[in-house]
């Protein structure tokens, strides 16, 4: 009987401090990702977008030579960007999961309602998974080099 209880109580502190099960997305999550993100753009709201963003992401924007590491700095560029009423469209991607966190990398197309403009670009986001929701820690986007 001892030596039942003696193990029960090695095993109780494995238990607390086992690490939580792995968040990892199907292909489908990821995808849907994009639409949610895709969705704020059309609110219009900088901050709302800048929202799904970790407070220590980087941002490389399509349509801006500066690199974007806040907050504020990401909601400055979503001003300008969403001024001209963007709506994406993924062309093509390939998406890698992982344990909390995902890849998405492809080509995407930006259209502008405010100027009927239509921009091709390379992107990547890499979301992770912050115990509760996922969040884009790295995006990057540049317009299509050869059009």
């Amino acid at each position: 009987m001892k030596a039942i209880i003696v193990l029960a109580l090695l095993a109780a502190p494995l238990a607390v401090n086992a690490k939580p099960a792995c968040n990892s997305p199907s292909e489908a999550d990821v995808a849907n990702l994009f639409e949610q993100w895709n969705g704020a753009l059309q609110t219009r709201d900088p901050a709302q977008v800048a929202a799904i963003y970790q407070p220590d992401a980087v941002l490389l924007p399509t349509l801006s030579n500066q690199v974007r590491l806040t907050t504020a700095e990401r909601e400055d560029y979503f001003a300008h960007f969403l001024a001209n009423q963007p709506s994406g469209r993924i062309v093509s991607r390939t998406i890698h999961s992982r344990c909390d966190s995902a890849v998405d990398a492809g080509l995407y197309e930006f259209t502008f309602a405010a100027t009927g403009e239509t921009v091709r670009a390379r992107y990547s986001y890499t979301w992770n998974w912050d115990g509760e929701r996922w969040l884009i820690g790295s995006h990057h986007s540049s317009v299509m080099p050869q059009g």
